[in-house]
């Protein structure tokens, strides 16, 4: 790990770091188990991921814990992830707390149980004056329903009168998505061999580098972060110019 830590330039530390935590049913299928099984034992990766964050002074990052598109899987599977959801949240959120951590979520977050919707404004409540990294859930969220409720919030203040066409550029856009007090993503990481974005910040992620492993989200640990770390800053980001 000291070796690993060496090698990072702590001079070109990105800002807000994305995770798709991705394997976590084929990791407990490996080992014969049910999938949920797998959801139970990615615990001890977030932790590492967010230790790893206040090492290297990282203040933001947003962890993909549940898409959209998930509430499309067996009725059983969700049904354990709400039970895990209920009986789990308060106590790692509270561990999280007491990291000085403060935590945030985005997406459509009404679709939960009026119990899990209150424990998470409690904590985001809670956390909110927390300093050392901003943890960002990303919960029944999805990039292009985000971007579309952008719009037709922004096309309800033209039509009431409230803003001109003209006034419409990136930056009134960016205002009006779950994310305007975030800075864009500098780096997305995914972990289980897939190689692909699935929906997630699209918007926020335009110049994001993309990072991704064969390693399945529960083996996930600090030295494989600061590993991907290090093979962003050897990446030249150009924004579109010539250097």
């Amino acid at each position: 790990m000291k070796e690993l830590l060496k090698k990072i330039d702590y001079n070109n530390i990105p800002r807000h770091v994305a995770i798709i935590m991705d394997g976590n049913g084929r990791w407990a299928e490996k080992r014969g188990k049910l999938r949920t099984f797998g959801h139970e034992s990615a615990v001890q990766s977030v932790k590492d991921v967010i230790n790893g964050c206040k090492k290297l002074g990282i203040p933001y990052i947003t962890l993909y814990v549940f898409s959209i598109e998930n509430w499309n899987r067996p009725k059983q599977e969700i049904d354990k992830l709400m039970h895990l959801f209920h009986t789990n949240l308060k106590i790692h959120l509270e561990e999280i707390h007491k990291k000085n951590v403060k935590i945030m979520t985005i997406g459509e977050i009404e679709r939960f149980s009026e119990k899990i919707q209150k424990e998470l404004f409690f904590f985001e409540k809670k956390t909110k004056h927390n300093t050392s990294v901003t943890l960002i859930l990303a919960l029944s969220y999805s990039a292009r329903k985000e971007i579309l409720r952008a719009t037709k919030n922004i096309a309800k203040k033209v039509c009431n009168g409230f803003c001109l066409l003209k006034d419409i550029d990136c930056s009134f856009f960016q205002k009006h998505l779950y994310t305007k007090d975030f800075p864009d993503v500098d780096l997305i990481i995914r972990t289980s061999g897939e190689q692909r974005i699935s929906n997630f910040l699209l918007w926020q992620s335009a110049y994001a580098e993309l990072y991704f492993t064969n390693i399945l989200w529960p083996d996930f640990r600090k030295k494989d972060f600061f590993e991907a770390i290090i093979n962003y800053q050897k990446r030249k980001r150009r924004f579109g110019n010539v250097k």
